[in-house]
């Protein structure tokens, strides 16, 4: 069963992957695949870069997992993504699933992902230390709405 990192721990990962060619239960959905269910409660979809989460919006309460796809480092789209959903009220997983390289975990967190699948599992332990590269943040975030100069009074 493949891992990943979930709420700061490496855990094993019950969903199984994408699979375009059908609609597995307990699996991810393709945004298409998600669109056509007609009983959205518990399910669980990835973004691609271009998707966007306006369709997703209407149905926010009823989605387990919101996976998005960095297929390259340099795709910073799914930064915004994850921001949108936190401040539309998504509350469930919200997992970075691709290439996202060391520097980024903590800016994710940031963005209000709580899940982190790279593409090599061999990456995880580095991911969990740098999910702990920085004690403080100047500005304000989604994991953080207040800035510095704010929380210390």
């Amino acid at each position: 069963m493949p891992k990943l990192i979930r709420d700061g721990a490496i855990v094993e990962d019950a969903l199984g992957p994408v699979n375009p060619e059908s609609v597995e239960p307990g699996h991810l959905l393709t945004l298409e695949q998600w669109l056509a269910l007609p009983d959205k409660s518990g399910s669980c979809v990835q973004l691609e870069p271009g998707d966007g989460v306006a369709p997703l919006l209407e149905a926010l309460a009823d989605i387990r997992v919101v996976a998005i796809n960095f297929p390259v480092f340099t795709d910073g789209r799914g930064f915004s993504y994850g921001r949108e959903l936190r401040e539309r009220g998504y509350s469930g997983e919200l997992r970075a699933v691709g290439q996202c390289i060391s520097d980024q975990w903590s800016y994710l967190t940031r963005c209000g992902f709580n899940a982190f699948q790279p593409e090599s599992e061999d990456d995880l332990a580095q991911a969990l230390v740098s999910l702990k590269d920085f004690s403080e943040h100047y500005q304000a975030a989604i994991d953080d709405p207040q800035p510095l100069f704010r929380r210390r009074g």
